[in-house]
């Protein structure tokens, strides 16, 4: 017989009394991400007073609530020797610089080839209380975005970063070719993203249903018919920036989502023209300021090299 997945069990003290199930299990800081404890807690893996219950269970004083941690890696993934852009590496925390093409979890379609199999050949034993087929990956980047992503190699930072990234204060900072200009030099995004309502691998700006999302931005360089923009998401919204651009009437250069196909793109880049420049937080054990940078991948360059060929 398989051994049982590891369980945590906690206790649920008066003064803690009244909050929500997944609130109370994010602030232990042992399960991950409130979307990784939303998981557990979709998938059964939480009980309290042995019943399987909801995320919003308002618990009480004297409740026994039992967790069991995932226990393997999705059939299929297989570690391997992806080779990775380290920008930092400490006992807690490592930051790479993500390729373009480069899958972050697997699914359906790209069991193989990804971050996570990277990751379990770096570290074959994922550490307690981390998701084996997440390994502490703190956010994510879009397949064809580069640059900057974090990763948590312990449960405790992971549970850290998660709050700062829901407390906003991460700083982010991407760059990305747009077609055309934005009319005003540099300015804020301020428009709800949801699901679009019938293309469903699309989001959309939504009046209603939508999640707030926040975008500010500005023109670093211009060209003809093109420009070099800098974005910074104050909200963490999938694919915020690709659609909060579209919105403003400047869809990031070749997005295949977002973007009506043109001729020329600039040095023939085939994806779409964003990477994460650099992000900005606290450590997750001492607390002190982080600031971590990825230099353009070789397509950008080539990119703006045509770009400011064309201009000379």
């Amino acid at each position: 017989m398989a051994d049982e997945p590891p369980r945590r069990h906690w206790v649920v003290a008066p003064d803690a009394a009244g909050v929500r199930l997944d609130r109370f299990l994010t602030a232990r800081g042992e399960l991950g991400t409130r979307s990784q404890v939303h998981r557990l807690i979709g998938d059964g893996a939480v009980e309290v007073n042995g019943r399987v219950v909801k995320a919003g269970t308002m618990v009480r004083a004297g409740d026994r609530i039992a967790a069991r941690l995932r226990a393997a890696v999705p059939v299929g993934v297989e570690p391997e020797a992806i080779p990775l852009d380290v920008l930092f590496e400490d006992e807690v925390l490592l930051a790479i610089n993500k390729p373009p093409g480069l899958v972050v979890h697997p699914a359906p379609g790209h069991w193989q080839g990804t971050l996570v199999s990277a990751l379990l050949h770096r570290w074959p034993t994922a550490a307690s209380g981390l998701d084996p087929a997440r390994l502490g990956i703190v956010h994510r980047l879009d397949k064809d975005t580069s640059g900057v992503l974090l990763i948590a190699r312990t449960a405790e930072a992971l549970a850290d970063l998660g709050r700062q990234f829901r407390g906003r204060t991460v700083r982010k900072q991407y760059v990305a070719l747009v077609w055309g200009a934005p009319r005003l030099p540099r300015g804020v995004i301020d428009k709800p993203i949801g699901r679009h309502p019938v293309q469903r691998k699309r989001m959309a700006v939504r009046g209603a249903g939508g999640r707030a999302a926040r975008t500010r931005y500005e023109i670093v360089e211009r060209f003809t018919g093109i420009s070099l923009v800098r974005a910074f998401p104050e909200t963490g919204r999938t694919h915020q920036i690709r659609v909060h651009l579209a919105a403003l009437g400047c869809p990031i250069v070749a997005d295949p989502l977002y973007a009506r196909p043109r001729p020329g793109p600039p040095g023939g880049i085939a994806r779409q023209a964003l990477h994460a420049e650099r992000i900005d937080f606290a450590h997750p054990s001492s607390g002190a300021p982080v600031s971590l940078a990825a230099p353009l991948p070789g397509d950008l360059n080539a990119a703006l090299a045509a770009l400011r060929a064309r201009k000379a």
